[in-house]
């Protein structure tokens, strides 16, 4: 099996790791499994080295100086390796056979980037390659990045183009969990997650993989995450599933909105839970739901509308927080879901502007980490399908 390891700044923070770390290299070696490594900077040390420069650095300085931190680490677990009889060989911007380059824009050249992995996969029979991640080189040598997290792009990045069975991302966590176990009792380790599901994580907070890294994975290519304690490459942690899909879709059921006013929701706490769960017990889909200042809209298929209507009415009728239900039918919604949209800071604008250009309606703009759903008349549907499918 050829696996693409990536050894994150704590599972690299001291001499005890760096030792646990080449034992598991070692072993799946030693299993007669190719491996390649990636490594981050030492604990917290890219921050610390930003921290220091404080003066105007130009970008290609930065780069050189904050490049330091994963240049040591590759030395140190290079030298880790050797002394278990592993052979092995550090790479860094600059090095011969320096897989990652970058364009003129400071964009990955991806075909340039693909002839180098590939070649650099054919010697994993021979030796284990320890790569500085999150650094890059443009066609003239110099060093450049890959942003924030961008070891874990690295990893996954080098293991799609050097056609890995499987990326093993070690950190201090154990996998993905239900919850944050510093603050939930009982959460436990999430065996399996769709790309998808962890990315709105990502982008909500949860640090496990940097969302940009996810945007490098196929179907075909397993990405797992242990914790560096673990000690075994090759199991346990959390699985990651599946590709992202880019989509631009219209939904073929019509919609209703029903919309309850009041002007003490923003200070009723779990209203909306309330009414939610009292649609929900009734056996009627939520298709989305947003809020206002002083309202609550729930989006449903038009069939349910009526009872909808009824039911919230009588929440009206009983609780002082509420003033009004009314019905809006005849709604349509198009939905854009992708990976890649939150890495382009201009894509609600993108999907918004065509439809108000041609002066349709837009009912509501609700957005996720990963898609942006535009609620619009029925019979304007189609034109705006067409248009959003214009953009993307």
């Amino acid at each position: 099996m050829r696996v693409v390891a990536k050894f994150g700044g704590t599972s690299l923070g001291s001499g005890d790791r760096i030792n646990r770390a080449a034992d598991s290299i070692a072993t799946a070696v030693e299993k007669g499994h190719e491996v390649a490594v990636v490594a981050s900077a030492m604990g917290n040390t890219t921050d610390e080295l930003l921290e220091d420069i404080e003066y105007e650095a130009e970008d290609s300085d930065r780069a050189e100086i904050v490049s330091m931190g994963e240049r040591t680490s590759v030395r140190m677990l290079k030298g880790a390796l050797a002394s278990r009889g592993i052979d092995a060989m550090f790479l860094e911007p600059g090095s011969e056979e320096w897989p990652i380059i970058t364009d003129a824009y400071g964009e990955v050249d991806v075909d340039e980037t693909m002839r180098r992995a590939n070649a650099l996969a054919g010697q994993l029979q021979n030796v284990v390659p320890v790569i500085t991640g999150f650094l890059a080189q443009d066609l003239q040598g110099n060093v450049t990045t890959l942003g924030r997290g961008g070891s874990d792009t690295t990893a996954v990045m080098l293991g799609n183009y050097m056609d890995a069975d499987e990326v093993v991302i070690v950190t201090d966590v154990e996998g993905v969990m239900t919850g944050d176990p510093r603050v939930v009792e009982g959460a436990r380790n999430v065996g399996k997650i769709s790309v998808d599901e962890l990315r709105s994580l990502s982008f909500r907070g949860a640090e496990v993989v940097a969302p940009s890294a996810l945007s490098y994975k196929d179907k075909d290519l397993a990405v797992r995450v242990v914790h560096y304690q673990h000690g075994d490459l090759l199991a346990g942690g959390t699985s990651i599933e599946g590709e992202f899909q880019n989509l631009i879709d219209l939904q073929e059921d019509r919609l209703s909105c029903v919309t309850v006013a009041g002007r003490a929701i923003r200070n009723s706490p779990g209203i909306l839970g309330d009414l939610a769960s009292a649609i929900g017990e009734e056996g009627i889909n939520i298709d989305a739901n947003s809020s206002g200042m002083d309202s609550l809209t729930f989006y449903v298929n038009s069939e349910d509308s009526d009872d909808v209507e009824a039911l919230l009415h009588d929440r009206v009728v009983e609780e002082d927080a509420l003033s009004s239900v009314t019905v809006e039918d005849d709604i349509a919604v198009v939905r854009v879901t992708g990976g890649e949209l939150p890495n382009q800071p201009d894509t609600v604008k993108r999907v918004v502007d065509p439809i108000s250009n041609a002066h349709i309606t837009l009912y509501d703009v609700i957005t996720s980490a990963t898609s942006v759903s535009v609620f619009v008349p029925w019979d304007d549907r189609e034109q705006a399908l067409q248009l959003v499918q214009g953009v993307f």
